[in-house]
């Protein structure tokens, strides 16, 4: 049985008056955000609120670089070169970094978003190109992911590896994400997947999308906040999870 769990978010997903989540709520249930660093949402002026805010609430800070596709929010796969790939995080990691130091915090984490966190779980090249721009800008950060190329590529360099479950997106049998393109990728009904929670991270078991029992291991529980109550589920979920006597802590391990 898991005794602790970070409880991550991803955050400062709007741009300029634009903003998709409540991100102040979420700041009083996360112990970790993935904020946006420019490439699919975010600005200079959202980034700095954000960790300023994460800083306040004592909430650990994460890069969440993207494929650089505002337009689509960074769900559409691009052909990119290691090269292009992997400076491409450097460029966000660093950006997200200087406002972390700006204002005296710290980065935790990197965890790619959207399509490229897709392909990096499958696609070596991908994998070793984000490994390689973790390793060369900060090889104490941890790199958040599902199992797959990306750990296989970070261990290989000496990095730290913490995996990710998500609370409210379906599993494939193989223990991958259902596309969300397809009916039933995400998950609406907050009793669902609160049980669903509470099963993944007591027994290490989810029901897959076909109604087969897989395993999962993770100590970061993804919450999305920009889909309808998210709120409210994301504080029934923690709750049951403090009921159930797993202490919320952030991966570097602080409450």
């Amino acid at each position: 049985m898991v005794q602790s769990l970070d409880i991550v978010s991803d955050l400062g997903e709007g741009f300029g008056s634009y903003q998709i989540a409540d991100d102040d709520s979420l700041l009083k249930i996360v112990s970790s955000a993935n904020i946006a660093c420019g490439f699919h949402a975010g600005d200079p002026r959202t980034m700095a609120s954000t960790v300023q805010k994460c800083i306040l609430n004592n909430v650990a800070i994460g890069a969440h670089p993207s494929f650089p596709d505002r337009v689509g929010f960074g769900r559409r796969g691009m052909d990119l070169s290691a090269l292009e790939v992997e400076t491409d995080m450097l460029y966000q990691i660093g950006a997200l970094s200087g406002f972390t130091k700006a204002f005296g915090g710290k980065l935790q984490h990197v965890t790619p978003h959207g399509k490229l966190g897709n392909f990096v779980v499958e696609d070596e090249k991908y994998a070793n190109a984000v490994a390689e721009a973790i390793a060369k800008f900060d090889d104490s950060l941890i790199v958040v992911t599902l199992p797959g190329e990306l750990a296989e590529a970070a261990k290989k360099k000496g990095l730290q590896i913490a995996y990710t479950i998500f609370a409210d997106r379906a599993y494939n049998d193989d223990g991958s994400l259902v596309s969300r393109s397809h009916e039933g990728a995400v998950l609406h009904d907050s009793d669902t997947i609160t049980k669903r929670v509470i099963r993944m991270v007591k027994e290490g078991k989810v029901t897959s999308i076909t109604g087969q029992d897989i395993d999962v291991n993770g100590s970061s529980l993804l919450l999305h906040g920009d889909t309808a109550g998210s709120v409210q589920m994301a504080k029934e979920i923690k709750s049951a999870l403090i009921a159930n006597e797993i202490v919320i802590k952030n991966l570097a391990g602080s409450n």
